[in-house]
């Protein structure tokens, strides 16, 4: 059930729904807001059903519009709500405005490379009140950390002060291994780390279905930030990526942006290439220096000059520290805070 969305990149977000004798669980949602709201109400009733008929809520990660439709719907049908055990929307301060894409995927479908190139509704004169009063937070390298663009912040803004009604309460925790019953199947619960540390993915061996998240997407890779809790994100979304490649009885692959495709295993090889190859040009690009350089320096010549920005910098710092942690790279931190970094 495609949910709309107004976030850097993307358009929509897959909500499914597994049907029942006793009514539904509806898998991520969307974002908040009476848009999105009238949309999932009009996909309920083009299947039969309402919301009242939703009895469980399952977020597969903490990204806005996978969860912001989940108190409401909670309220409304007392339905459960299922998300991993580590489920947190807050600290570090980077998540409540995580890009959902890399910052090529963004800056490939916004040429101009402006962070106000999302399309959304004119916030009102409240809105931007409120926005005044909000700063922005610094990252460890001394850059700007990420944000959305302007409006969804004044948006975003008005959740943090009603967050009791649009953070949902968790009634059930799930963790890598556990059995949900969904539409008379069992899905195994995967863990895959990597996007978020809470993200998690569900697998139906005897349908052949695997039910991705945004973990891995059928055109698109998602963005790694190195605002994370993880102290090398990369390292995480290989190993999910590998765990993921393993598993066998998987026939068609169900993702939270795009359309469903086949060939899992292929995906993540194609995915993880991508990265080893940020990777190896992040060296290159160190030897061109031939001293320690600074993780927007870095970042200026890894991406090309329409995704630059704080999106290109946080997944180039994700990278560098990978290196780092690899024994591949060697960091500085001068007087003033600014990291340094020298590849081997």
């Amino acid at each position: 059930m495609a949910l709309p969305i107004h976030l850097p990149g993307l358009e929509h977000v897959n909500c499914y729904a597994f049907v029942d004798d006793e009514g539904a669980a509806v898998v991520d949602p969307g974002l908040p807001g009476p848009s999105t709201w009238r949309t999932f109400q009009e996909r309920l009733k083009q299947i039969g059903m309402e919301v009242r008929h939703v009895h469980t809520v399952i977020i597969t990660h903490s990204h806005p519009d996978h969860f912001g439709g989940a108190a409401r719907i909670a309220k409304e049908s007392g339905a459960k709500v299922i998300a991993h055990h580590s489920f947190a929307f807050g600290p570090p301060a980077a998540q409540t405005a995580a890009p959902e894409v890399s910052a090529d995927d963004l800056a490939a479908q916004h040429p101009s490379g402006s962070d106000e190139a999302a399309k959304g509704e004119e916030p009102d004169k409240h809105l931007r009140d409120q926005l005044a009063s909000f700063t922005r937070s610094r990252t460890p390298w001394g850059g700007e950390a990420p944000r959305p663009p302007w409006r969804t912040r004044l948006k975003w803004r008005a959740l943090r002060l009603v967050s009791g009604r649009i953070i949902p309460q968790i009634s059930d925790s799930v963790e890598h291994g556990d059995v949900l019953r969904l539409a008379g199947r069992e899905w195994f619960v995967v863990h895959t780390p990597g996007h978020t540390q809470d993200h998690f993915c569900l697998h139906d061996p005897a349908s052949r279905l695997f039910l991705a998240g945004d973990h891995v997407l059928p055109s698109i890779t998602p963005h790694i930030s190195g605002l994370a809790s993880s102290p090398d994100p990369l390292a995480s979304y290989f190993y999910s990526l590998d765990r993921v490649a393993e598993i066998k009885e998987v026939g068609q692959v169900l993702p939270a942006h795009g359309h469903p495709f086949e060939n899992l295993a292929a995906r993540t090889v194609a995915i993880k290439r991508h990265h080893q190859e940020r990777l190896g040009k992040l060296k290159d690009i160190s030897h061109e220096y031939g001293r320690p350089a600074t993780v927007q320096e870095f970042s200026h010549h890894l991406f090309h000059p329409r995704a630059w920005g704080s999106m290109a910098d946080s997944e180039t710092f994700a990278h560098l520290e990978h290196l780092r942690i690899a024994g591949d790279a060697e960091l500085t931190v001068e007087r003033d805070g600014t990291y340094r970094y020298l590849t081997r």
